[in-house]
């Protein structure tokens, strides 16, 4: 019991031996606590540093233990005085956070132009998004194009999503139709609709996008690798441009709980979007990475394609896609 206040097991032990015998000496308190005669006498400097234990007035040579009452009183002053110091360490590295932070914001303010906030590495985005979720007060929208997502990064997620979601911040996600196809991700959007996300999907989507409150976005530098690097936006009118753009294409959606409708020619969104890229000559790798889908996925819905129009090559698939109305011209 007395460990939590300071002392270690051995000198806990020696010090109630030392109440309950006081006339016995080293040797015997290492006999009756079965320990080493080295242990004790570290223990009894333990206890001489805690004034726990003094020179015996009535018999020479022996130790005297204080009485509880007033050991309690010498441990518990020792624990406040301990804790007053670590509560001003406390204070005073919070002083220095704050002057850490402040210089990081003017350093970000220098190296940017109005409204810009760049951030290089992913380590430093997450960082980032997790400062700024924690003051969001409103709501965040979300373009999601990265497809499905690993169990590790699934999980990674859940507490910062559950703690914006339980001070009643609304949160929309946008996820590409291929999320559909897998189960961990799929269960992850359950999850957050659940404690009331709204989570929609579509074929393709611009690029990984987050807009806090209306007035703060983060959007990826490149679409190719979303964890190269980010730029925070906050200019008015770029902000109020991106939050149309999610509406827009918030509006197009389709609410995960849906079926994926398909068109009169018998095509699903995917393959309507996947269609298209095929006719502007994109390859099997970049459909698939608009896709949110394996190349071996988009090498089969390419094959699909060019099969079901009965075309020779993907050039023909793409002049009868347009002959056929499957595409506009």
């Amino acid at each position: 019991m007395l460990t939590s206040l300071g002392l270690t097991k051995v000198a806990e032990s020696v010090y109630r031996a030392m109440l309950t015998r006081p006339n016995e000496g080293v040797g015997e308190l290492a006999d009756r606590l079965s320990c080493g005669v080295d242990d004790v006498r570290a223990a009894l400097d333990e206890l001489s540093e805690l004034a726990l234990i003094r020179p015996s007035q009535q018999q020479s040579g022996l130790l005297h233990a204080v009485s509880p009452d007033i050991g309690m009183q010498i441990l518990l002053s020792r624990q406040q005085a301990g804790l007053i110091a670590q509560q001003q360490r406390l204070e005073e590295s919070r002083a220095a956070a704050a002057r850490l932070i402040a210089d990081h914001a003017s350093l970000r303010s220098e190296a940017g132009g109005a409204g810009v906030e760049q951030i290089v590495g992913i380590d430093n985005i997450r960082d980032r998004i997790a400062v700024l979720c924690r003051t969001v007060s409103r709501e965040i929208m979300t373009f999601a194009p990265d497809g499905a997502q690993t169990p590790e990064n699934l999980e990674s997620a859940r507490p910062q999503d559950a703690a914006v979601l339980e001070r009643g911040v609304r949160l929309r996600v946008v996820y590409l139709d291929s999320l559909r196809n897998n189960q961990p991700t799929v269960d992850y959007a359950n999850w957050i609709v659940q404690r009331g996300a709204e989570v929609r999907t579509v074929a393709t989507l611009p690029n990984r996008m987050i807009i806090l409150d209306r007035g703060t976005v983060v959007i990826a530098v490149s679409s190719d690798n979303t964890a190269a690097g980010a730029v925070i936006l906050t200019g008015e009118g770029t902000v109020t441009a991106l939050c149309a753009l999610f509406e827009s294409v918030w509006a197009n959606a389709r609410p995960l709980a849906s079926a994926v409708p398909v068109n009169a020619h018998g095509l699903s969104p995917q393959e309507q979007s996947a269609l298209a890229l095929l006719a502007e000559g994109y390859t099997d790798e970049a459909i698939a990475k608009r896709l949110g889908v394996s190349p071996r996925t988009s090498r089969r819905l390419a094959a699909t394609l060019i099969e079901r129009l009965g075309a020779r090559s993907r050039f023909e698939a793409g002049v009868r896609a347009v002959r056929q109305g499957w595409l506009e011209h």
